[in-house]
């Protein structure tokens, strides 16, 4: 049985009420393929998730394959995950599969997941669901899909994880355990027993693109070592030019 996790110790001003505790589930014996189905029953199928989606856009499920040796965890869905219903399928998704492709993998190879399975609301949207921009999901938010998440670990049980940015941090490892994102990168952690790396989200490196300071480049540079270390941690090959890659002469 999955129960929800404790409650943060802090909630920030935004979250305007609470969520109330997700129900507890339980999944059934057997396979891989058996559980992860009826995990995703469960999720698509929630009343507060459904609640949440605005007509006509969905709730969003991870995705990937079953025995994936590397399992990477974003924050939320945007506009284009709540329209197909799968987690990083707009730009940071297209990103995040060029990194995936320089690792030496396929997107079909590993699994994609988020801590939040529905857009977070800025307010009022447009008559046709349209709204501009995201917001970092709420403590409150986080805390009601965690158990889904944690499921998908449990069922998936990948070598490595990969925490895209600090809300995937924060839901992990816990809200206050980093105060910031360098302070969580650059090392290995450990989430039940399993490595976790965190790195940047594709959406903060695609606002580095074009970018030619030091600053904008050292970000790329420390997100592929952090790729480079995981793939050494998952026991993946890594050739020279996989090494070499963001060094200059």
């Amino acid at each position: 049985m999955f129960a929800p996790p404790p409650p943060p110790r802090i909630v920030p001003a935004s979250a305007a009420s609470s969520l109330g505790t997700p129900p507890p589930f339980t999944l059934p014996e057997g396979d891989k393929a058996a559980r992860w189905n009826a995990l995703r029953d469960i999720v698509l199928n929630d009343a507060t998730c459904q609640a949440r989606v605005y007509a006509g856009k969905k709730v969003v499920f991870g995705v990937g394959h079953l025995d994936a040796t590397v399992m990477f965890i974003g924050e939320a869905p945007g506009a284009d995950e709540e329209e197909q219903g799968e987690p990083f399928v707009g730009r940071a998704g297209q990103l995040l599969n060029r990194m995936i492709k320089a690792m030496g993998l396929e997107r079909s190879q590993v699994y994609i997941g988020n801590i939040l399975n529905w857009r977070p609301e800025m307010g009022a949207r447009s008559p046709d669901g349209f709204q501009t921009g995201n917001r970092p999901p709420t403590l409150d938010e986080m805390a009601y899909c965690l158990p889904f998440i944690r499921a998908q670990i449990d069922i998936i049980q990948p070598r490595v994880l990969v925490a895209l940015g600090k809300t995937a941090v924060d839901g992990l490892l816990g809200a206050d355990r980093f105060k910031t994102m360098g302070a969580a990168r650059g090392s290995w952690h450990a989430y039940n027993g399993i490595p976790l790396r965190a790195t940047y989200h594709p959406s903060y490196l695609l606002r580095q693109e074009g970018l030619r300071s030091e600053a904008a480049l050292k970000i790329k540079r420390d997100a592929w070592e952090d790729l480079l270390a995981v793939m050494e941690k998952a026991g993946m090959p890594i050739s020279d030019k996989q090494r070499g890659y963001f060094k200059t002469g």
